[in-house]
């Protein structure tokens, strides 16, 4: 891609605050971005080849949303966690295997969506970002769902196909948890703590795909408790 192309689509995001560049097999964050630090909103720049993204994404500190679905990510900067207003955060299909350890300083994430990574644990850090609404991390290689996992604020959390054999029993305590996704996953139905059904603010459990029958699932305490929530949650969107 020329360098006019590129002044083109820089002076179009001047203006518009949108920084959109997708598909051209971009191998590095275009430096030239730093001119627009204070003016862009918005930076999308999926389906490239970008393996690194630059210590410089720190500076822009008005930044609501950034967009690098299928990228060549392996690891994220620190200086990613600088951004105050980043509210959407797109990194689907990259080989992303941690976080940052700074990234619980998004403190104004709301959605997340780390789908078809390398994640093998649900990452810690997500507990302390309080604003949080949907977190997706389909298509990882994640075994197990730890304690911490009890202080996320997310209202949907989608596990899908993962390798999830282990569930904290914590995931009931989530203060806002609606939708728990957990299709295609290696549970065995001893291993779903029954609180989830009992004793949770979750409305809508989607466990197919898992080494038990559906129908089992139907005889656990609770699962009345459950379905009454589910129903509930049904009419008001009905």
């Amino acid at each position: 891609m020329g360098n006019s192309a590129l002044k083109a689509h820089l002076e179009t995001a001047q203006k518009t605050g949108v920084f959109q560049l997708t598909g051209k097999g971009l191998t590095e964050f275009p430096e030239d971005l730093q001119k627009l630090t204070s003016n862009l909103r918005t930076i999308d720049l999926s389906n490239n080849k970008i393996e690194l993204l630059p210590p410089l994404i720190g500076k822009f500190s008005f930044l609501k949303s950034l967009v690098l679905n299928n990228n060549k990510l392996t690891v994220l900067p620190e200086e990613l966690c600088k951004l105050k207003k980043l509210e959407t955060l797109h990194l689907n299909g990259n080989h992303l295997r941690q976080l940052p350890a700074a990234f619980g300083q998004l403190s104004a994430l709301k959605t997340l969506s780390l789908s078809g990574n390398q994640l093998r644990t649900v990452p810690t850090q997500l507990s302390g970002l309080r604003h949080l609404d949907v977190v997706d991390l389909s298509k990882n290689q994640i075994q197990n769902v730890p304690d911490t996992v009890g202080e996320l604020q997310a209202i949907e959390l989608n596990l899908n196909q993962n390798q999830i054999s282990q569930i904290s029993v914590q995931i009931s305590h989530c203060p806002r948890l609606k939708v728990l996704r957990l299709e295609e996953n290696c549970l065995e139905l001893s291993m779903l703590p029954q609180s989830i059904l009992s004793d949770s603010q979750i409305s809508l459990l989607a466990v197919e795909g898992n080494l038990f029958e559906i129908k089992k699932l139907r005889e656990l305490e609770g699962y009345d408790k459950y379905m009454e929530r589910f129903t509930a949650t049904k009419k008001k969107f009905a």
